[in-house]
């Protein structure tokens, strides 16, 4: 069975919900048949490498309300992470441009190493306070998951896997992908957002009993 996510690593959402799945995927039965691809999605195309001023002012700036109701969608965040056993921290983040990290991740996932940078990343976004999109920072984090630095900054400075982010955008786009997580297992069931783990596993078990194998 194949699960195939969605995401940004500055997506806090898609931070949850990786716990949540790993969760659900700690309680079925079939774990050991379960292989995870992490496909590419940028919330913010345009992101410069580095977005400046103070998290709580651009998310009251993004939807619109004022610094209180977004410090109340912040909290909310944060309690969810908690609840998820993640220590989230929206006042020291420092997010950018992920064209480069997915690039990456494109690049761990050749190498064997996908899940291990994807979570690199997000602890170094959401609890380190590391600048996501800065190239020597991303470099850093690659080399601390196993891949050769070297052949991490090969990749950023030659243009390397841009293809393949573009084309899991666009295929984003085909499956109708609003935001994200966005999860597809085995190509025949999706489902959207940082769901709970006893909801993953539910869609877990009935996609493995429709399968054409299921019980063999």
């Amino acid at each position: 069975m194949e699960i195939e996510i969605w995401s940004d690593v500055v997506c806090p959402w898609c931070y949850i919900g990786k716990r949540n799945l790993e969760a659900a995927l700690a309680r079925f039965e079939h774990r050991d048949e379960v292989s995870l691809r992490w496909r590419s999605f940028e919330l913010n195309p345009t992101a410069p490498a580095v977005v400046e001023g103070r998290y709580v002012e651009r998310l009251a700036r993004k939807y619109g309300v004022d610094v209180d109701r977004a410090q109340a969608m912040i909290d909310r965040m944060t309690g969810a992470a908690a609840a998820a056993g993640l220590d989230v921290r929206f006042d020291i983040s420092r997010p950018g441009s992920t064209f480069d990290a997915h690039r990456l991740l494109h690049l761990a996932h050749d190498r064997g190493r996908q899940g291990e940078l994807k979570e690199r990343l997000f602890r170094a976004m959401f609890t380190e306070g590391e600048p996501i999109g800065d190239r020597d920072t991303l470099v850093r984090l690659a080399a601390e998951v196993g891949l050769d630095p070297d052949e991490a900054r090969a990749v950023l400075d030659d243009g390397a896997y841009a293809d393949e982010v573009r084309a899991d955008e666009a295929e984003a786009r085909e499956l109708d992908v609003t935001g994200v997580p966005f999860f597809v297992v085995d190509r025949t069931v999706a489902l959207s957002g940082a769901q709970p783990p006893d909801l993953l596993l539910r869609m877990l078990d009935r996609t493995w009993a429709s399968r054409p194998a299921a019980g063999g």
